[in-house]
């Protein structure tokens, strides 16, 4: 379909860079790219940076003479208009090859396999969140054809990395993900990414059932919203870019993203950047796994596929999680030591985040709309502001209207709602958006961090321990006010 004007295309994509436009050089040398990377509090996307990358290639026709025949596992979902999100535990999965995937998708005339119970026209299939070490297994090469050491992260490739490989209208629910950022390389067909900024979480309706160790899901259906139920989502800001073939997406953390595939085979590469911001994220997941599963196991230790994400294979008992807890606390000190400094800024951001999290809870704030501003410090601003331009293109903002709107989820008007003009954009401003701490504050967190100086490795966390936190009457109050929200819907 073509492209509406102003669009960018396929075409204006290759042009100018890598050997079809004449060039050789990258336009960020990997230290550049590392710096905007850990700098950027926007998406952004990166153009003329894989060119020369081995994976350029791995369309899911060549993938399918790599792997031999070996099968692996499909999610299918239906092209539904629903307003409630599809999420995986609703969905069918079944075992095939990629060549039967091909065939499925690409010729309708004798059918036959794992696909044969699924008509092309009512149903996607998604080849998601393959990690290539397992599907690779017995082709260690190939993890070299994946360069992200372009991007200034020396040694990651394809063993850091995983694939995803859809049909039209294959898609991820919309989620944040809880540990590091996000860098996706586009391979074959296009993918339209629907971004929303980490403040504008409480507008997203967050849960964590079905559960899935470091994803939070969102409530809504984002292309086509119930917002009678979730009226809030209209003052989320979403950003919308079409992810065309050798372009590769940067997703700073905790940007919530849907993600759908507009073009009848699509197959994308991504890996997971570390962040020092894990250390205490891990710290977090584990007591949210360790409740999840000793309330629902409690609840009916018969049914997991009613809440626990079909990826989320691991052991579940109480024993286990309480070991995984102990073992985020213990690594957590590990490497931030007992330093009175690092545990006294580690509480300050945890305070003041819980602070502005009750704001939004009490009096459903709306966030500003916040324009570019510059980066953490001035020097960071002069040197990241300057290569804006055409191969680094931010995310911006979108006017569109959800699909219920708009008429329809597979609307494929081929429109990219990337603008070219190279403004700066950065680190949003924290003046208006977070709460000074107070004395009382100060003294409490100076206390703890006091108290923290004994000799924690030796420190085991009981159930006893994280069940004085949990019922801490602070946090009863808020969550009594987010059951009380969440019966008012």
């Amino acid at each position: 379909m073509a492209a509406s004007p102003g669009a960018i295309t396929n075409a204006d994509s290759a042009s100018g860079g890598g050997e079809e436009g004449g060039k050789d050089v990258k336009p960020f040398t990997p230290e550049k790219a590392k710096e905007i990377i850990m700098c950027l509090q926007q998406p952004a996307v990166f153009y003329n940076m894989v060119f020369d990358w081995p994976a350029q290639h791995w369309t899911a026709k060549h993938l399918s003479e790599v792997l031999h025949g070996k099968q692996i596992r499909f999610r299918m979902g239906t092209k539904s208009t629903d307003t409630a999100p599809q999420f995986e535990t609703a969905c069918n999965y079944v075992e095939a090859t990629l060549e039967e995937f091909l065939s499925w998708n690409c010729d309708q005339s004798s059918i036959s396999g794992a696909f044969r119970d699924y008509d092309h026209s009512k149903f996607w299939a998604y080849a998601d969140y393959k990690y290539f070490v397992s599907l690779f297994e017995d082709k260690t090469d190939i993890f070299q054809d994946v360069v992200w050491s372009d991007f200034g992260f020396p040694g990651r490739n394809g063993q850091e990395s995983t694939l995803w490989i859809g049909s039209l209208g294959a898609h991820t629910p919309c989620h944040l993900d809880t540990y590091g950022c996000n860098l996706v390389f586009q391979v074959q067909g296009r993918k339209r990414w629907h971004l929303f900024p980490p403040e504008d979480t409480p507008f997203l309706y967050p849960t964590r059932i079905p559960y899935e160790e470091s994803s939070v899901f969102s409530k809504i259906n984002v292309v086509n919203p119930d917002l009678k139920r979730f009226p809030l989502f209209r003052k989320a800001r979403r950003h919308m870019v079409t992810l065309s073939p050798g372009q590769v997406l940067f997703v700073p953390r905790h940007w919530w993203h849907y993600v759908e595939s507009i073009d009848p085979v699509t197959v994308s590469i991504n890996s997971w950047i570390e962040l020092e911001e894990d250390h205490q994220a891990r710290v977090e997941e584990a007591i949210t796994r360790m409740l999840v599963c000793a309330l629902k196991t409690a609840e009916n230790p018969h049914n997991t596929r009613a809440w626990l994400n079909p990826t989320e294979l691991e052991e579940t008992s109480h024993e286990v999680n309480c070991h995984y807890l102990n073992g985020a606390i213990s690594a957590f000190f590990n490497h931030y030591g007992t330093s009175e400094v690092v545990e006294t800024q580690a509480l300050r951001t945890n305070i003041a985040y819980t602070n502005k999290e009750e704001l939004n809870v009490h009096n459903h704030v709306e966030v500003e709309q916040i324009g570019s501003h510059s980066l953490s410090s001035e020097t960071v601003k002069q040197e990241a502001t300057s290569p804006f331009g055409l191969d680094l293109v931010p995310v911006i903002p979108s006017s569109q209207k959800p699909s219920s709107e708009r008429g329809g989820i597979f609307e494929n008007d081929g429109e990219d709602f990337v603008s070219k003009n190279g403004k700066s954009f950065g680190k949003l401003p924290n003046t208006k958006r977070q709460r000074l701490m107070s004395e009382s504050e100060n003294a409490v967190v100076e206390q703890i961090a006091s108290d923290r100086t004994v000799a924690l490795s030796q420190t085991f966390v009981s159930t006893d321990d994280l069940l004085d936190c949990l019922v801490n009457p602070q946090v009863t109050r808020i969550v009594a006010q987010l059951l009380i929200q969440g019966r008012s819907m």
